[in-house]
C-alpha cells in the first residue's frame, strides 16, 4: 500500500474541484491511499494533518495562481514545513504539483516552478504529468492536456465560471491521470 498525500488550498472551489479529480485518479491505483489535506483560508492544516504528510510515500500540492504565483494561504503552509524540512523528514518522497487560474496562462508556470522548489528544499523527488499534450489543429479544449503542461497539472477556469462549470471535463480528466501517474510511480518507487 502506497500513502499520496494531496496538500491544497482552494480560494474560490475551482482548484478543489481540479484536486479531487487528481485524488480519485490516485484511488483509482490498486494499493493507493490517498488523504486530502486542506490549506484553510488562514492558511493552516489541521493538526494531525502533518502526521500523515509525515507518512506519506507521496506529497503533492496543488494551489491556485494568484498574481502569477501561490497564494499567501500556501505560502504560509509552505513556510510552516520548515520543521519537516530541519529534520528532513520529507527527503525522497515523491513530489508533484498542479494549478488553476482564471487566465488560460495566466502564469501558472512560476506557481508550478515555486511549488518545485519546494520539493527540492526538501530533497524529494519530483513527479511531471508525463502526457503528451494536445498540439494538433484538430484538438479541442476538453481534450487531455489541452494547455501542454509538463511539470504538473495545470487547468484554467474562467474568472465568472462557478466551480460547478469549470475547470472543464478536459482539464479534470487530466487531473485524474495526473493523478494516477503519481500513485503509478510512488508503487512502484515503494516496491523497489
Amino acid at each position: 500500500m502506497v500513502n499520496v498525500a494531496v496538500v491544497y488550498f482552494s480560494g474560490y472551489g475551482h482548484t478543489a474541484r481540479q484536486a479531487a479529480a487528481v485524488m480519485e485518479g490516485i484511488q483509482s491505483v490498486t494499493d493507493a491511499h490517498v488523504s486530502g489535506i486542506v490549506v484553510d483560508s488562514d492558511g493552516l492544516i489541521k493538526d494531525n494533518a502533518w502526521h500523515e504528510l509525515q507518512e506519506a510515500d507521496a506529497i503533492v500540492f496543488g494551489c491556485p495562481t494568484y498574481m502569477g504565483c501561490v497564494p499567501w494561504q500556501f505560502k504560509r503552509f509552505a513556510d510552516a514545513s520548515s520543521k519537516a524540512w530541519a529534520a528532513q523528514g520529507w527527503r525522497d518522497k515523491l513530489a508533484a504539483g498542479f494549478t488553476n487560474s482564471g487566465s488560460m496562462n495566466g502564469d501558472k508556470h512560476s506557481t508550478l516552478s515555486y511549488l518545485f522548489t519546494l520539493s527540492m528544499q526538501h530533497a524529494m523527488l519530483w513527479v511531471g504529468t508525463g502526457l503528451m499534450s494536445a498540439n494538433k489543429k484538430a484538438s479541442g479544449r476538453d481534450d487531455i492536456n489541452y494547455l501542454g503542461a509538463f511539470a504538473g497539472a495545470m487547468a484554467q477556469s474562467p474568472a465568472d465560471a462557478s466551480p460547478d462549470e469549470a475547470p472543464g471535463p478536459g482539464d479534470l480528466h487530466t487531473a485524474h491521470l495526473f493523478g494516477q501517474r503519481i500513485a503509478q510511480v510512488a508503487s512502484r518507487w515503494c516496491a523497489s
